[in-house]
Parts: structure tokens; sequence; C-alpha cells
């Protein structure tokens, strides 16, 4: 095991070499428009996943992951030149979907949006249903307590005028 920082450099200097490799040397015509995204590798140095996006549809997609597959054993032997270490790690190409999760997160966000205005549309010009504030403040007595006093003294009277 290795400590985390190297194993943090040797993961970015990964990335940074199959991008350079995507984009000067492997002349696939199924290499779509690729984006490196993030380059994970084990504590142990021996296997590395690559993340990448693609912009396009599902058949760009998976005629670039068909494309990364093939080009694989290449872009591991540059991987193993540049970086200089004794084991060179295994590679594996795995979509990112992190893209796909934010665009989909900005279009709820839009909707949530779109029904907060219709609602504040809605609530212009409304009033509220009871009193604008509904709580009693310090001092204050309410209507309906004197007309309680009112009826308990009227009640109070009747029973004694009837002894």
């Amino acid at each position: 095991m290795v400590d985390a920082a190297r194993a943090r450099k040797l993961a970015d200097r990964i990335q940074q070499v199959v991008a350079e490799m995507l984009e000067r040397r492997i002349k696939d015509p199924r290499l779509g428009f690729v984006t490196i995204t993030d380059t994970r590798i084990t504590p142990d140095l021996r296997d590395a996943t690559v993340f990448y996006t693609v912009f396009g549809s599902e058949a760009e997609r998976a005629d670039t992951a068909a494309a990364l597959e093939s080009a694989k054993g290449i872009i591991r032997s540059e991987v193993g030149r540049q970086t200089g270490v004794r084991h060179t790690p295994t590679l594996t190409f795995s979509h990112d979907p992190l893209p796909d999760s934010a665009r989909h997160l900005d279009e709820l966000l839009a909707e949530a949006k779109a029904r907060d205005e219709e609602i504040a549309k809605k609530a212009e010009g409304a009033v509220h249903a009871g009193d604008a504030d509904p709580y009693r403040k310090p001092g204050e007595q309410a209507d309906d307590d004197f007309e309680d006093e009112g009826e308990a003294e009227t009640s109070d009277h009747a029973g004694r005028s009837a002894q």
C-alpha cells in the first residue's frame, strides 16, 4: 500500500496521459467527442478506472466505449512508459453518469421554479382568510372574552333572582 498523495498524483498523471492519447494518437473513427473527467486508482496501484463522458447519442456512447476498449492496450503501454512505475496499472474505462445526473437535476430545478412562479401569480391578489395577524398581543383582550363575561353575568343574575 502506498500513501494517498502518491496514488492521487499517479491517478492525475494517468488522466493526463489518457486525455493526450485520445486527442493526438488514437485515430479510431468510432471515437466520439470524449472528455476524461476523473481517474481513480486502487491503493495498491494495480487497477485504474478512467471515467469519461461522450457528447452525443446513446449509439455514439456505445461506439466510443468499443473504441476505448480496443485502444486499451496502446493507452496502457503509453501510461507505463510515461509514469515509470514498476507495474503499469490495468485500465478500466467507465462512462461517467455525473453530467447526465446534473442535467436531470437542472431540469427538476427549472420545473420547481416554474411551479413556484405559478403559485406566486395565483397568490398575488389573495387576502388572508382570517386576521392578518392571528396572534394576540400581551395586554390585549379579545372580543370573545367580553362576550363570555357578559353571559356569565346574566346567568349569575338569573340564578340569584330565582332564589
